[in-house]
């Protein structure tokens, strides 16, 4: 809730991004300082089956923390449903997905949901999308590391909101 009402108070779209179940402080600590560059209002976590905020975790983020808010909470399942009651569209971000983070109009209130190092978007949080993007490559290789592929999405988000005047 606390990280709805910081969102809506901030102009433009809202723009928050889960974690669905990344277990390395590495890149946690990559993906929240890449956060924080975008301008992401805020970062939810599943409390259990993630890496947790460390000393080690903080220093990756080089002080990204301290302009992220993040959230824990018990169930992501029941925290995308908040958001999706509250308005806010939940995108997946998958490499199988059809629609290119290109096309898709990121013009909205937006739950952006990256999926762990190796089993990606867990089942129940898939089914809870309103649309799956990917991120288009060369096919050379399977796929990006979490921060970069979050950096890739976060920057096309700001580019069109930033395009259309939000």
């Amino acid at each position: 809730e606390d990280l709805i009402e910081r969102s809506r108070h901030e102009p433009g779209y809202a723009l928050l991004v889960v974690a669905d179940h990344i277990t390395d402080e590495g890149n946690l600590g990559a993906l929240i300082r890449t956060a924080a560059f975008f301008g992401v209002h805020g970062l939810i976590l599943p409390k259990d089956r993630s890496a947790k905020i460390t000393g080690k975790l903080l220093k990756r983020t080089s002080g990204a923390c301290a302009s992220l808010p993040i959230s824990q909470v018990v169930n992501l399942g029941r925290a995308l449903d908040l958001l999706a009651g509250k308005g806010f569209w939940i995108i997946g971000a998958a490499g199988e997905a059809q629609e290119s983070l290109y096309h898709f109009d990121w013009e909205r209130d937006v739950v952006l949901i990256l999926g762990s190092e190796s089993k990606g978007l867990s089942h129940s949080v898939r089914g809870r999308c309103h649309e799956l993007v990917k991120i288009p490559g060369s096919g050379r290789v399977e796929s990006l590391n979490l921060s970069v592929a979050g950096g890739v999405i976060l920057s096309e988000i700001v580019r069109q909101r930033a395009s259309k005047g939000k």
